[in-house]
């Protein structure tokens, strides 16, 4: 028979195995359902490039509890800080390839590509 502390060395490390597991595919089935969505995680933004048709809305969420911004180099838009859970939105109406960063965090980089 094993002990408490083999069974809890061996349990605990297995349920936070399955939790992250879990986590992680939930975290797929949201962005498989919501295509146009960025999300903010990690001093991240993803996914980092998106391709999308000319009309549509991107909307960015940040998850991390650090504030972000949504900016466009070339000066199209630009969001305010967006603290966790906020989002931010912009409509796409032309064609064309657009470098996103994080007005914060410059090295923050994403692509928007509008066909």
């Amino acid at each position: 028979m094993l002990s408490i502390t083999i069974r809890r060395a061996i349990v605990i490390p297995l349920g936070a195995a399955m939790a992250l597991a879990a986590s992680i595919s939930g975290l797929s089935v949201a962005q498989a359902q919501e295509p146009d969505v960025v999300v903010i995680k990690n001093f991240m933004f993803s996914p980092m490039s998106v391709t999308i048709k000319a009309g549509s809305t991107v909307t960015w969420k940040n998850l991390d509890g650090e504030p972000h911004s949504v900016v466009n180099d070339a000066g199209l838009f630009r969001s305010s800080a967006l603290d966790q859970n906020d989002t931010y939105k912009f409509k796409f109406d032309k064609p064309g390839v657009y470098k996103i960063f994080c007005g914060i965090h410059p090295n923050m980089k994403a692509t928007i590509t509008v066909q």
